[in-house]
C-alpha cells in the first residue's frame, strides 16, 4: 500500500496534511466549499494550482489560504493528495506525488480503468481504498457517480445482471466552458423565432458551440466525450467499464446513450436494471430509501420526482419513477439525478480522502 508513511515521519501533527491540486478550478472551488462544510478531519489544507494561479487566496474552513504553485516541493510533508485537474496534469504529478508519500486521490480519467488503482465509491466498495499498490485512488466519473449509489444498494441485495443507461448530462460536465457556451448560447437565441424550420437554433447560434458539436441551448445532443470502436463514445465506454470495476462484476452486459441537454448542473439518467432473480418494486423502494447517500423521491402522482432543478446543490442520488419493467419481473426502471459537481466529483473525492485520513489517524 504504497503512500502509508506518515507514521514514520517525525514531528508531524495528529491530523494528516491534505493537498488540494487544481484548487482554483471548477471542482476545486466546490472542493473547497465541500472541505467547510464537513467533519474537519485534517490539520494542514494545502491549495496547489498552476504557476498563474499562485499567490490567490481562497477561502477554506473560513480562512483565507495562500495557493501555491504546483511543483515537486509542493508535495513535500503532504499525506493526502486530493487531484482536480486534467487527465496530462494527472499523469505526470499524481505518480509524482505518491513517491513522495502522499496517497494520492485522483478525479481524472487518467487511473480509472488501471488494475493497480482501485475505484472507489464509498457507498459501494469502501474496503478498495487500502488496495492500492501504486499509492493513487480513482475517482470514478460524474456520469457513473450519478447512478451508481442507489444502483451498488440494489445489486447488494439482488444481484445486477445486465444494465441499460441514458444520460441527460449537465453541460457544466464539460467545465466551465460548457457552462459558458450555454449561457451565450442562450443569449444568442432568446427572442428568436424558433422551432418551425430545420436548422433555426443552429443558424442563431452560429459557430458559437463550444466543446459541444451541435447547439445545446433548446436543443438535446446525443453525443458526449470523443469516437471510439463501433460507433460508440468515450463517455459512454466510461459508464460501462467504470461500472463493471466498481461493482467487480467484469462481464456485466452495458448498454449506454450520453445525450447533452440545456442544464447548468446535476446529470439525470433513465435505468434500466436486470437482476438474478424476480424483483419486487416495494422491496426496491425499502432499499433505497434507507440507503446511505440515496434520496428516495417518488410519488407522480402528486408530481413528485427528481429533476435537476431539485437537486443542484445537493449531495445524494435522487431516485423516482420507480416501477417494474412491464415486460420482465426480473428488471427495473429508475429514473436517478446527481450533482455533478458535488456527488459527482467533488464529494466522493472528499469522502475517499477521508476513509484514507482515518486509516492514518
Amino acid at each position: 500500500m504504497a503512500g502509508l508513511r506518515r507514521a514514520d515521519r517525525p514531528g508531524r501533527s495528529e491530523r494528516p496534511t491534505l493537498a488540494v491540486v487544481g484548487a482554483t478550478g471548477a471542482v476545486g472551488t466546490v472542493m473547497l466549499q465541500i472541505l467547510s462544510q464537513r467533519a474537519d478531519v485534517w490539520g494542514e489544507i494545502r491549495l496547489v494550482a498552476s504557476p498563474r494561479s499562485a499567490g490567490r487566496k481562497l477561502a477554506v474552513r473560513g480562512e483565507e489560504t495562500e495557493v501555491v504553485a504546483l511543483t515537486e516541493e509542493a508535495f513535500d510533508g503532504v499525506d493526502v493528495a486530493m487531484f482536480d485537474v486534467p487527465d496530462e496534469v494527472a499523469e505526470r504529478w499524481a505518480p509524482l506525488a505518491a513517491a513522495k508519500g502522499a496517497v494520492v486521490v485522483d478525479n481524472s480519467g487518467t487511473f480509472r480503468m488501471d488494475p493497480d488503482v482501485p475505484l472507489v465509491v464509498p457507498e459501494v466498495n469502501p474496503h478498495a481504498v487500502r488496495m492500492r499498490p501504486r499509492g493513487i485512488i480513482a475517482n470514478p466519473g460524474c456520469t457513473t457517480l450519478s447512478m451508481i449509489v442507489a444502483l451498488g444498494a440494489l445489486h447488494a441485495e439482488f444481484g445486477l445482471r445486465e444494465l441499460v443507461v441514458s444520460s441527460y448530462q449537465a453541460v457544466s460536465g464539460a467545465g466551465r466552458a460548457g457552462v459558458a457556451t450555454l449561457r451565450q448560447q442562450l443569449s444568442l437565441v432568446a427572442g428568436t423565432e424558433l422551432g418551425t424550420s430545420p436548422g433555426d437554433v443552429r443558424r442563431a447560434v452560429g459557430d458559437s458551440t463550444g466543446p459541444f458539436p451541435e447547439p445545446v441551448a433548446l436543443n438535446v445532443v446525443p453525443w458526449a466525450g470523443s469516437p471510439r470502436e463501433d460507433g460508440w463514445s468515450s463517455e459512454e465506454m466510461k459508464v460501462r467499464d467504470e461500472s463493471r470495476k466498481i461493482l467487480s462484476l467484469p462481464t456485466l452486459p452495458v448498454a449506454v446513450t450520453c445525450v447533452r441537454v440545456p442544464v447548468i448542473t446535476t446529470h439525470s439518467l433513465t435505468v434500466h436494471a436486470r437482476f438474478e432473480g424476480e424483483v419486487t418494486v416495494d422491496k426496491a423502494r425499502e432499499i433505497l430509501a434507507t440507503a446511505p447517500g440515496v434520496v428516495l423521491f417518488d410519488n407522480p402522482a402528486a408530481g413528485e420526482f427528481p429533476t435537476p432543478a431539485d437537486v443542484v446543490g445537493t449531495d445524494p442520488t435522487w431516485v423516482g419513477r420507480v416501477r417494474r419493467a412491464l415486460d420482465d419481473p426480473t428488471a427495473l426502471e429508475l429514473f436517478v439525478c446527481g450533482d455533478n459537481l458535488r456527488k459527482g466529483s467533488a464529494l466522493n473525492t472528499a469522502q475517499i480522502a477521508e476513509l484514507v485520513a482515518a486509516e492514518l489517524s
